[in-house]
């Protein structure tokens, strides 16, 4: 699945090059805190409500592998040799500061597949030729090499590491967050659209960029069960979080908006998404991504 929103090139919204990403909180998101794996997909309330207590079992049954940061190797350039391709390594292609590829990136981590999956980093403004010729021929990333075959485009990369892989499931049992869920991840690329539009237009934010804000609002409180679209984490809030993320830095240092404001489904997601790791060690400086974004863009 692909978007005019976020191509990953070097574009406004994706830094053309950058080394391995520096974690750091969002705007007004709290930083992720060690604690009991148990702890780390919700944090531990000292309420005993029914939802609450249906948030904090459910999280236990199905806690995330934790493994310590890792140290991610630089991008690869034009003047790069390859890796040995094809050796019986699985790599999964990455730019550190692409959104798409950022979604296979958090779906490793989530399963613990850090010993499995290696990192390969790519500097799409510098790419390698090799890259193209001999990994994947779209020239895009993410891609996955494994079991000898290459296969690419974000989403179906999630569903792929999620089925052939072990760790936590992805998606639930549930028939009815199963199609939720496919209804969610159709619309990723409108609503990117739709919220991309007011980011480079001058004036103030469109009402198609409030009305996918409203939806996304709106799907977050679908089940009760939990903060996440399908109540418990899941590859949907895989798909969604790279942009939320870059969206709210954005529209609250371009635009002065605040995508929370009188949202609060969206803003207990974002709260809760910063406590797991395997999110939290894919993100970029805030202000550096803000910065870029407004340099490409023209914005003093």
């Amino acid at each position: 699945m692909t978007s005019l929103a976020f191509p990953c090139r070097a574009s406004p919204l994706t830094p053309a090059s950058i080394s391995p990403p520096v974690p750091s909180p969002c705007i007004k998101i709290r930083r992720s805190r060690r604690a009991a794996p148990h702890r780390r997909l919700i944090a531990a309330r000292s309420s005993s409500s029914p939802r609450t207590v249906a948030m904090a079992a459910a999280a236990a049954a199905a806690a995330p592998v934790i493994s310590p940061k890792e140290n991610l190797p630089p991008s690869l350039t034009s003047t790069s040799e390859p890796p040995p391709l094809f050796d019986g390594t699985t790599r999964l292609y990455v730019a550190y500061h692409c959104p798409y590829a950022q979604r296979a990136w958090i779906a490793r981590n989530y399963k613990g597949l850090q010993d499995k999956i290696k990192i390969i980093g790519i500097d799409l403004a510098d790419r390698p030729a090799w890259y193209k010729e001999k990994v994947y021929p779209q020239n895009k990333v993410p891609s996955l090499e494994h079991n000898n075959e290459v296969k690419g485009e974000s989403l179906d990369l999630v569903k792929y590491i999620d089925s052939n892989f072990d760790g936590p499931a992805l998606l639930p049992d549930d028939s009815a967050k199963k199609q939720f869920a496919e209804e969610l991840l159709v619309y990723t690329d409108e609503s990117n659209k739709a919220l991309y539009s007011s980011i480079t237009s001058k004036g103030d934010v469109a009402e198609e960029t409030v009305a996918a804000l409203d939806k996304i609002e709106a799907a977050l409180g679908k089940f009760s069960d939990g903060p996440f679209f399908l109540g418990q984490f899941s590859l949907v809030d895989i798909a969604y979080v790279p942009f939320i993320e870059r969206f709210q830095i954005f529209f609250s240092g371009i635009k002065n908006y605040d995508i929370t404001k009188d949202r609060p489904n969206i803003q207990k997601f974002i709260e809760e998404v910063n406590k797991i790791d395997a999110y939290t060690q894919t993100k970029l400086d805030p202000q550096f991504l803000l910065e870029h974004t407004k340099k490409r863009l023209g914005i003093e």
